[in-house]
């Protein structure tokens, strides 16, 4: 039996809240994640004003921040980032995850050299101070067409470095069964044409491809399900209602989610989940470090819920816990 690759399980601390109101304070958050006794560490790089109450309260209960991230705009955040991955290496986190947003801050769409690009410095500049950069699959970035992550990949290889990447798969998920979805960055045109497969029970599907290609090495966990549920509770400032990326995790009450809650329509997010899982475990040279458990309030997301938000949270760890120990237990079978 070849040993495995270790794992460490985590929660971010957007997701340290019961609903989008009464949000607790930094310290709160991080005694909300040791309390609970299933996280190794939280998941957080700080605004200004908050670093130091961060950093205290991590010393305080002993509890890491191996994990952090933001959101981009090239061409005018790069001086943010730079502060970012130095906040980073001060609380001591390991990976920084990167959301690139899709257009320029001239107005222009990002190629994928112009990604790629900013990637390579992005990477070196993180890899100088021992904070690895993490590009993520997000809606509204530019890896929101699920096929340029592979051709970005291959544009960083060849210029020489690893291609890092945050899987969050609610984002794949979600746009299964969903045209709407679909039609973003007119990625509709590859899955009809069948260059690209979203569904994890399919061969040759994209995130599987990910995983296998050693890509994956930092991971959000957030249950989605194809064809999510617009989020008809929660608003953006500009009124237009939130897309839909986040399903209870646990069973909930008619009355705290906008449909009755159904555990088989998880599947396959579970699946996913599942295959990260054994890759990971069959794998030791597997660059997958640690997962952060992501269920949040925002408006994308859970805002307006009336389930308890960290309680999913919490109930997600203990079935990747649980998961992750059936990975192992199955190698050499």
């Amino acid at each position: 039996m070849s040993a495995t690759a270790p794992l460490l399980i985590g929660c971010t601390a957007g997701g340290t809240t019961h609903q989008d109101h009464n949000i607790p304070d930094i310290a709160t958050k991080v005694r909300m994640v040791r309390d609970a006794g299933v996280f190794d560490y939280i998941d957080r790089t700080p605004p200004d004003e908050e670093f130091r109450d961060l950093l205290r309260a991590s010393e305080q209960c002993n509890l890491p921040v191996l994990a952090g991230g933001w959101f981009y705009t090239a061409g005018r955040d790069e001086a943010l980032f730079e502060r970012n991955i130095h906040k980073s290496r001060l609380l001591g986190a390991r990976v920084h995850n990167v959301q690139l947003l899709t257009h320029h801050a001239d107005g222009h769409v990002l190629g994928n050299q112009e990604v790629a690009d900013f990637y390579a410095w992005a990477f070196d500049f993180g890899m100088r101070h021992e904070v690895r950069p993490c590009f993520e699959v997000h809606v509204n970035m530019w890896s929101e067409h699920y096929g340029r992550i592979a051709q970005v990949a291959q544009l960083v290889q060849a210029a020489g470095r690893p291609f890092c990447m945050t899987l969050d798969h609610s984002h794949v998920i979600f746009k299964i069964d969903n045209p709407r979805e679909q039609a973003v960055q007119d990625m509709r045109a590859d899955i009809d044409a069948g260059r690209l497969e979203l569904d994890p029970f399919k061969p040759g599907h994209v995130a599987g491809q990910w995983i296998g290609q050693q890509w994956v090495w930092h991971a959000h966990a957030r249950a989605a399900v194809p064809n999510n549920p617009v989020n008809q509770w929660g608003r953006h400032p500009d009124g237009s209602v939130g897309r839909g990326i986040q399903y209870p995790f646990m069973r909930c009450e008619p009355d705290q989610y906008l449909e009755p809650w159904d555990e088989q329509r998880l599947l396959p997010w579970k699946h996913l989940m599942r295959q990260l899982l054994s890759h990971h475990a069959r794998h030791p040279d597997s660059p997958l470090g640690q997962i952060s458990c992501e269920h949040i309030p925002n408006p994308d997301y859970g805002a307006g819920h009336k389930y308890s938000i960290f309680e999913n949270n919490v109930a997600c760890a203990r079935w990747l816990r649980q998961e992750w120990a059936q990975a192992q237990a199955t190698i050499g079978r």
